[in-house]
């Protein structure tokens, strides 16, 4: 663990210093960044894991399913002293655990390895269900996707059964960049409470608008934030 891990608590004003030691991916960028509000107010003030209970059953699960632009959710996860900022710097090398997509296996802190689009919901689906399975009630599933991803047939196949099984401890952030190629009347909230689900829309940097979507109640549903973001270029 670098000093500075050891001894510097982060802010939220410091995630663009730690962005800035990893490059090579600057394609991707645009993933990243439309993410990094959503990843801090989950990481500092909703989920109940962190790096000493990273594999405690009963800690809350975060699926990260727009995994292609990992930028963000390492900087939060070093930030939080998942891994030393240290190896932010070696971001995409040939010895980095931390790659252009994340490894379950390689980085801590990460539930499942992810970036190819549209399977992060029905894993999140499975989680939920697993969970439940187990009796273990009180632990949350999140997961983020991209609006992009609902293009993919089986985020609605995952959607649509979450809702009708009532899957409450089930949460989707939906970043809402309008990367998308189909969309919904009524916008995308639209479609999650058509199948069941509680949904609402916010702005994606708005952290107090994000923290009261994020806890708002929803018994016996499971619960959709979309966080609206600017446009991609």
């Amino acid at each position: 663990m670098t000093q500075e891990t050891a001894g510097t608590e982060f802010r939220h004003q410091d995630l663009g210093r730690l962005m800035a030691l990893m490059t090579g991916d600057e394609k991707h960028g645009p993933a990243a960044t439309s993410t990094l509000d959503v990843l801090w107010v989950l990481y500092d003030r909703v989920l109940r894991v962190g790096p000493g209970t990273a594999e405690d059953p009963a800690r809350d699960r975060f699926l990260l399913s727009k995994g292609h632009g990992p930028m963000a959710y390492y900087a939060v996860l070093a930030a939080k002293g998942f891994f030393p900022v240290d190896w932010l710097s070696g971001f995409g090398s040939y010895d980095s655990p931390l790659g252009h997509h994340p490894d379950r296996v390689l980085v801590p802190g990460v539930e499942i390895a992810s970036g190819s689009l549209g399977h992060g919901l029905p894993l999140a689906v499975g989680s939920a269900l697993g969970l439940r399975a187990q009796g273990l009630t009180d632990p949350a599933v999140w997961v983020l996707v991209g609006d992009a991803e609902l293009d993919e047939g089986s985020n609605h196949e995952a959607l649509a059964y979450a809702g009708a099984a009532g899957l409450e401890r089930l949460h989707t952030v939906v970043v809402d960049n309008d990367s998308a190629t189909h969309g919904w009347r009524g916008g995308i909230a639209s479609r999650f409470e058509a199948a069941g689900w509680s949904a609402v829309t916010v702005d994606g940097r708005d952290h107090e608008a994000l923290y009261a979507a994020f806890s708002a109640p929803h018994p016996g549903r499971p619960h959709a934030v979309v966080a609206r973001v600017e446009k991609k270029a």
